[in-house]
């Protein structure tokens, strides 16, 4: 039986790398850092801002973003959206999720052959 601590880590290694994903995809419209946490949350994404922000920091400094300052409001917002790279980067990493998806959906299916048990 698998306990919860080990269930738990595998899926938060699982998640880790799909908010990158979800993040460029949905940045391909200008949006700030606590309306992507909210579009992420409402999607079924659960990520932490502690966890967010250092992302997009990241993904901005690797070209995969851009940002702006937006001070027309009474609270200045940080505005970030994809560069062309990041478009780029996004469908790259989708298609390979959707490959990955189907390899997987490929190894649940019953064959005709079973895995050492040729005959």
């Amino acid at each position: 039986m698998t306990s919860d601590a080990t269930l738990s880590s595998h899926l938060q290694e699982l998640r880790r790398g799909t908010v990158v994903v979800a993040s460029l995809t949905v940045l391909r419209t200008p949006g700030y850092g606590y309306s992507l946490l909210e579009t992420l949350s409402e999607a079924g994404f659960e990520v932490e801002a502690n966890t967010l922000y250092p992302l997009l920091r990241r993904l901005e400094a690797q070209g995969l973003l851009t940002s702006s300052w937006n001070t027309d409001e009474a609270r200045p917002r940080k505005f970030y959206r994809t560069t062309e790279q990041g478009d780029a980067i996004a469908v790259a990493l989708r298609t390979e999720w959707s490959r990955l998806d189907n390899a997987i959906t490929d190894l649940d299916t019953p064959t005709s052959t079973a895995l050492g048990s040729e005959k």
